[in-house]
């Protein structure tokens, strides 16, 4: 009877938290620098949050490292629910590319939703010609070396490099750049011919004709580039790579206030508000439960540990 009343008192004290949580500010930190696809999914979540909630939502970028540093200052925080994490594939990804990333994906957090999906597009220099298939840039990785521009290691666009690789069976160089925007400048000056990059900043740019695209890495053709395959139906089959936006609060966290902030971010993300912005910028909205996205991580933590075992890809 003792133990079934202390179970009751806790059930009832995490219930009356969740009810007044968020008494104060709350603190969404990115692991990256502003201005890419993570900080956009943040501000668009964090001005409406501050809304629901009547509190100020303040986003941290905290970049370096791939995401590492940023992540590793959440998972020492307190489990609150006042110091959250936004953050993007690499979380997978980087405890297989990394000797010590500072934090363990399973342990050392409480996952709360997958706000969304995006895709990755292959692109080309013009210049470059020749090279307007996978199976084209394959047989060019064959018989030279191929390097390629990505916005940094254990993004997506470097995952989706290694993929490659290990599909095709041949050997490309990732040239990894501190964020989106130096790896597509490197891309149009033509300094590296090939990039793996995220659709929002490319967009444009392929529009113009100032970069050719060869395919997408999403499992389907993407309406704003509906001419342009996946690399799946390019000759390799199961291809598929999402960068996710993903939010985690620290491991003990109580559930009662996971539980309110998946409610409550899951109701902002079907805001037109928020929603129409995000699918502009080629952001599938996802929107999942707790559980799914755990059960997400241990999916995509398996993928990449075995992809980047294959490849030998490693971070210095």
């Amino acid at each position: 009877m003792k133990k079934i009343f202390l179970i009751w008192i806790l059930l009832w004290v995490n219930a009356a938290f969740a009810q007044q949580y968020p008494a104060k500010p709350v603190r969404m930190v990115v692991p990256f620098p502003a201005g890419g696809p993570a900080d956009l999914v943040a501000r668009l979540l964090g001005a409406k949050l501050q809304e629901v909630w009547g509190q100020s939502l303040v986003i941290e970028n905290r970049g370096g490292a791939g995401g590492n540093i940023g992540t590793a200052s959440v998972a020492r925080a307190a489990p609150d629910g006042y110091t959250i994490l936004l953050t993007t594939s690499g979380f997978m990804s980087n405890p297989s590319l990394y000797k010590n990333v500072g934090y363990d994906p399973f342990k050392d957090f409480a996952p709360v939703t997958v706000a969304g999906i995006s895709a990755t597009v292959v692109v080309r220099h013009p210049e470059l010609s020749g090279v307007n298939s996978m199976r084209e840039l394959e047989q060019l990785a064959r018989t030279t070396q191929v390097d390629y521009a990505t916005p940094g290691i254990g993004l997506a666009g470097h995952l989706s490099g290694e993929l490659f690789k290990t599909l095709a069976k041949v050997d490309m160089q990732a040239i990894p750049f501190a964020g989106g925007a130096p790896a597509m400048s490197a891309v149009l000056s033509g300094q590296v011919k090939i990039g793996f990059m995220a659709i929002p900043a490319a967009v444009p740019h392929i529009k113009a004709g100032r970069l050719v695209a060869i395919a997408v890495t999403s499992a389907q053709r993407l309406a704003l580039l509906p001419e342009v395959p996946t690399v799946a139906e390019s000759g390799y089959p199961g291809f598929q790579v999402d960068n996710m936006y993903g939010i985690l609060a620290p491991a003990g966290t109580p559930p009662g206030i996971v539980k309110k902030l998946n409610a409550d971010i899951v109701r902002v993300l079907q805001m037109p508000e928020v929603r129409k912005p995000l699918e502009a910028a080629t952001v599938e909205i996802v929107a999942n439960s707790p559980e799914e996205f755990a059960r997400y991580i241990e999916a995509e933590y398996a993928k990449w540990a075995q992809v980047i075992k294959a490849s030998g890809a490693r971070a210095e």
